[in-house]
């Protein structure tokens, strides 16, 4: 059975994009350039309330892919993936081609 996690509030789900190990010549790179603060957005809250009662919806959309900050968010592991957990407010923007 298939989990899914819906994130309340104005909460992102995240699955971090990781880095690749070695290049398209099979020449392997250093750990410190494996550093990627990116991920590609999996689930999205339905956002906050304003004063007024007025919902503010989420910024971002599933399949954007967003650059994160070094630190923060939670962690959660659901069917062998690891996800992240973030408010709307830690993302710092998102990644275009």
């Amino acid at each position: 059975m298939a989990k899914r996690l819906i994130p309340t509030f104005n909460r992102i789900l995240i699955e971090k994009i990781t880095a690749p190990t070695k290049t398209n010549a099979g020449i392997l790179l250093p750990e410190s350039s494996n550093k990627l603060n990116s991920g590609k957005v999996v689930a999205v809250g339905p956002g906050s309330r304003s004063n007024e009662g007025k919902l503010i919806p989420v910024c971002v959309k599933e399949g954007d892919t967003v650059l994160l900050p070094e630190y923060g968010g939670s962690e959660y592991k659901l069917e062998d993936k690891t996800y992240h957990l973030y408010r709307e407010d830690d993302i710092l923007g998102t990644l275009h081609d």
